[in-house]
């Protein structure tokens, strides 16, 4: 019901935010951007709505007005999650905390909203302990009842999904108790009934169920039905499949009337279940269909939407440059007038020691700027090198060395890369929080390199070696891995590789073997090999490339942690 979620948010932020302002002699002017996208939100033209909204948040940066670029960063949150794009919701809510003050109430809409916003999206994400974190912070900036109980209800369902019935059972109890309309009587009742099933299989909750859904056909309440017919699907599919499928069918219709592509994958995740199996490869086609423009149109979203911030953050870059040329320029005007004040032997002698120092210091800067563009080149293109090709390569070699694809795994390494490529742009790289032990990690990593004609066995690699080992030092080491596999699968035509991992005197020793052509004496390193052997050296290790023997390569990698 995310498209629900998105209107009763936009609801809620122009009932509150258009209440009449007291008139200031200090009033800031009108932000035309913020107003424009107000309008584009409301027509739900959605792509343009970002776009003024992120103009307008530069506009009130520079007026250094806090609330106006709050409200511009929520509006962008609340769009981010309706298209699918929950990390970059994220990130924008987040960003607008610091812009809200808690002890102003004009903020307290905004400030409500925000932590909402923060709950759907860690709702969505599956962090259903942080999305109770943030609606319970989200209840004191509530500004009348109507809010507090959709609140209160988002904090039930997600008891609910934790199946901590008694909480959600309290919580739906309680509201039921306030005088609500009847619209949101319904909405409680449909939920209360629901969880008092899923708590006991054996509970008669047909009645509350029939009584909610005729108050939604009484009001059209067209998204209201279509939770409905989904709670009725459920709570009828283990006794009485037949009224099972019967309103799965009716979900899919409201949900179809409604233009909602995430009810009809629901609707058509229950046919398949409960269909005839004549009708089952018809729903299943149906239900690709609508996943493959889900993924397309919500991919496209966040690149537009990535692209927006991008080109904001550019134009920013640039006025700070422009800022720093005006101020160069009126620094050396004062300069200037400051001589031509003074005597004419002591604007000679200031004029030439002063020449001299400022190109001195004019080389210096150039040579200072010149080497960390430089730095940061080959440190982008180390990152590039890692993430991009290593990592398409090693993508490309699973799904080569697979007989049976893994769509789901697949998707999750590409969105891995996609989401590690996007933090090369950081200058301090975004941590990923990862489920996999770095034993598992590097197993994964070896498996992926094996194939038909390549085994690739690996010895010694525990949870227990890794135990004292930083995760900045297992970051290096997981690539130093990844550019050794993947030049074997290049160039060596190697059958057998060896990957031996020892713990000697707090020494972390790494065995490479293959028996394949080998390398010369004279090889030329390129920069694969090259960051392999510094990324080595920032460890503190030595690596042994043994080039004698008759066929094969041997390598040797000692590491030394404390």
């Amino acid at each position: 019901m995310k498209r629900l979620n998105f209107r009763l948010a936009i609801l809620l932020l122009c009932l509150y935010s258009c209440t009449k302002e007291k008139p200031s002699a200090s009033k800031k002017p009108d932000n035309v951007f913020y107003n424009q996208a107000a309008k584009y939100r409301d027509l739900e033209k959605l792509d343009s709505a970002f776009l003024y909204f992120s103009k307008g948040k530069e506009f009130s940066l520079k007026q250094k007005d806090s609330l106006g670029i709050a409200k511009c960063l929520v509006n962008m949150s609340l769009i981010s999650s309706n298209n699918g794009d929950y990390f970059g919701a994220q990130e924008l809510s987040l960003e607008a905390i610091p812009y809200l003050n808690h002890k102003n109430k004009d903020h307290h809409v905004y400030i409500q909203a925000n932590y909402n916003e923060l709950g759907l999206v860690s709702e969505h994400l599956a962090r259903y302990k942080e999305a109770i974190n943030f609606y319970e912070q989200c209840l004191p900036y509530a500004k009348d009842d109507f809010t507090k109980l959709i609140v209160n209800n988002n904090i039930a369902n997600v008891y609910r999904r934790l199946k901590d019935y008694p909480k959600a059972l309290a919580l739906y109890k309680a509201i039921l108790k306030k005088n609500v309309s009847a619209l949101e009587y319904a909405r409680i009742l449909s939920n209360l009934a629901f969880t008092k099933w899923l708590a006991n299989p054996q509970y008669n909750a047909s009645r509350e169920l029939t009584e909610a859904l005729q108050i939604r056909l009484n009001k059209k309440d067209l998204w209201g039905q279509n939770a409905s017919y989904a709670h009725f699907s459920d709570y009828h599919s283990e006794k009485r499949p037949d009224s099972a499928l019967f309103y799965a069918l009716k979900m899919y219709q409201i949900a179809t009337q409604l233009n909602s592509p995430d009810d009809k994958q629901q609707a058509l995740q229950k046919l398949i279940t409960l269909g005839p199996a004549s009708s089952t490869k018809r729903y299943f086609i149906l239900y690709n269909k609508i996943d493959d423009s889900l993924k397309t149109a919500r991919n496209a979203s966040k690149n537009q939407f990535a692209l927006i911030r991008y080109e904001t953050e550019k134009s920013k870059a640039a006025n700070l440059i422009l800022q720093k040329d005006n101020t160069e320029k009126e620094y050396q005007l004062i300069k200037r007038e400051t001589l031509i004040a003074g005597l004419l032997v002591l604007l000679i002698v200031t004029g030439i020691v002063g020449n001299l120092l400022y190109k001195r210091r004019k080389k210096r800067l150039q040579f200072e700027a010149a080497t960390l563009v430089k730095e940061n080149q080959l440190k982008t293109s180390k990152k590039v090198h890692d993430v991009v090709a290593n990592g398409l390569y090693r993508v490309m070699k699973t799904i080569e060395n697979q007989d049976k694809i893994n769509k789901e795994e697949i998707l999750d390494s590409i969105d891995f890369m996609y989401q590690k490529s996007r933090d090369i742009s950081y200058e301090v790289e975004i941590p990923q929080k990862l489920k996999q032990t770095f034993a598992e990690r590097l197993a994964h990593l070896s498996s992926s390199f094996s194939s038909l004609t390549t085994v690739v066995n690996v010895k010694g690699n525990t949870d227990l070696l890794w135990l004292n080992v930083n995760e900045e030092s297992k970051y290096e080491i997981e690539h130093i891995l990844q550019e050794l596999l993947v030049n074997m699968r290049k160039h060596s035509q190697a059958k057998k590789v060896d990957l031996t991992f020892e713990n000697e005197n707090q020494h972390i020793q790494i065995n490479y073997a293959d028996d394949g052509i080998g390398m010369k004496k004279a090889t030329q390193f390129k920069n694969g090999l090259t960051n392999t052997v510094n990324r080595i050296k920032s460890l503190n290790g030595e690596i042994t490339f043994d080039t004698e023997t008759d066929s094969g390569l041997k390598i040797q990698i000692s590491i030394q942690f404390s």
